[in-house]
């Protein structure tokens, strides 16, 4: 009988700061997404000091210590009031499944928290973001900057006594969206 691996937690970290892996990160996008549009965002965004946060970008190492998964924090605003956007989340497909992007957003949105962020957005499955709290955007009046079905535009308040703003989205340029 053959037994398939089962989910477990991974060690997570923040990307290093002094680059080194920078083209491991992107190897695990371009593996990920079937164009190289996530791996040029976050290369992008890397250049973007308006965005890109010290220590937001989080990594995932397999059992062998090379990265297996990436999630990325950057800032966005709501109306202008600050928020963070969490985009792209990767994990190499041989350790897809296994618990390997679980434990990188958790990584990173202990660290939003700890940072004393409130908001957090995300455009993905809502069945796979709903597991870290994450609820329709909508509920909260946060409106994207474009046509997207109302349950994968997602948002999640880091503190629920803290009030979260409402109005519109707008990332940051890299992301190619115009307001």
């Amino acid at each position: 009988m053959i037994s398939t691996p089962q989910p477990q937690p991974w060690p997570t970290r923040a990307e290093a700061v002094d680059g080194s892996d920078a083209a491991a990160v992107r190897r695990v996008n371009l593996a990920a997404f079937p164009t190289r549009n996530e791996a040029d965002l976050v290369d992008a965004l890397r250049t973007d000091a308006r965005a890109w946060l010290p220590d937001s970008s989080f990594v995932a190492e397999a059992p062998d210590g090379t990265v297996a998964g990436h999630a990325l924090l950057t800032r966005c605003h709501v109306d202008g009031v600050p928020a963070l956007a969490l985009a792209p989340v990767a994990v190499l497909p041989q350790w897809q499944r296994l618990g390997a992007g679980t434990s990188v957003v958790n990584a990173a949105l202990d660290a939003a928290r700890e940072a004393g962020e409130q908001l957090v957005l995300v455009l993905g499955h809502p069945a796979y973001y709903a597991r870290f709290g994450f609820v329709p955007a909508s509920g909260y009046g946060i409106k994207p900057p474009f046509e997207v079905p109302d349950e994968a535009m997602m948002a999640l308040a880091l503190d629920p006594g803290r009030p979260v703003p409402a109005g519109s989205i707008r990332y940051a340029d890299a992301f190619g969206v115009e307001v």
